[in-house]
């Protein structure tokens, strides 16, 4: 099991590498195979189709894409000035997740991408790095060579924190069930916010405990903690740096190097195969 991703979503790819835009090729390079197998169509919107991965079939509309690959999910890779409108026409098309790893998006845009948010069935993650199942499907800049099948939700705002958390898990047997790198500030604005994803993980059977790699903001941060201390039955371990005392639920460690093993005595005796 796993959270917005697994082996059946079906991606499309809205905008590419033109110059102008921020670097998308990533969404499907990184990944290797597991990459790029997953996106099956293209949205071009005027650009050179060199940009996309080779073979891509291109449409002139998010819909038309959608309707030729049967797509649960769309990635936005357009300029910030118009990534909302793509996101935009993600939503009217139906489909039920947009990753959009554009950075920069004016936030009048993204307030008003999160009105017609909420008048659909659509999730949005904003401004996100990438989005992996491991062994299932990876999209964006997330390194993949340590990342592991598990049962360990993982959510971070830095790739390297990322990349470290997944070398000691695989110390300790363990793996990812969803691995999230979110961006800097966009789910402030629109979309997904830290604690929907705690709520995704926390009714996720496939997942056993949470790691926060890294601060998430400020905001998060105490909305997370809250959260957690009032809902959330699985452990959660966070890494963060600077003063504050430990929220309640939260295993906290200002040492990044501990991450791993503190993930694992929470849910070591709940993973043994036999009593």
């Amino acid at each position: 099991m796993a959270i917005l991703v697994n082996r059946y979503s079906r991606v499309i790819l809205q905008g590419g590498d033109d110059g102008s835009g921020p670097g998308c090729s990533a969404a499907w390079r990184a990944g290797g195979s597991a990459g790029r197998s997953r996106f099956l169509a293209g949205v071009a919107y005027g650009h050179p189709a060199e940009h996309l991965p080779d073979g891509l079939p291109l449409f002139d509309s998010v819909r038309h894409a959608k309707a030729w690959a049967a797509a649960t999910v769309s990635v936005v890779c357009m300029p910030p000035a118009l990534a909302a409108d793509a996101i935009e026409e993600a939503v009217d098309a139906g489909i039920g997740l947009v990753l959009c790893l554009t950075e920069g998006v004016p936030p009048e845009d993204l307030q008003r991408v999160q009105r017609r948010l909420n008048e659909s069935a659509t999730r949005l993650l904003g401004g996100c790095i990438g989005l992996v199942t491991p062994g299932e499907i990876h999209i964006g800049a997330i390194p993949g060579h340590a990342l592991r099948r598990g049962r360990i939700g993982v959510v971070s705002r830095s790739p390297t924190l990322i990349s470290l958390a997944a070398s000691q898990l695989t110390g300790f047997g363990l793996g990812a069930s969803t691995v999230i790198a979110l961006g800097n500030a966009a789910a402030d604005v629109a979309g997904l916010r830290p604690v929907d994803l705690l709520r995704l993980f926390k009714a996720d059977p496939g997942t056993d405990a949470v790691l926060l790699a890294g601060s998430l903001g400020a905001e998060a941060d105490e909305e997370c903690a809250h959260w957690i201390g009032h809902h959330m039955h699985k452990p959660v371990v966070m890494f963060r740096h600077g003063p504050g005392a430990s929220p309640r639920g939260v295993q906290l460690t200002r040492d990044p190097g501990a991450m791993g093993a503190l993930i694992a005595a929470a849910v070591e005796p709940q993973c043994l195969p036999f009593d």
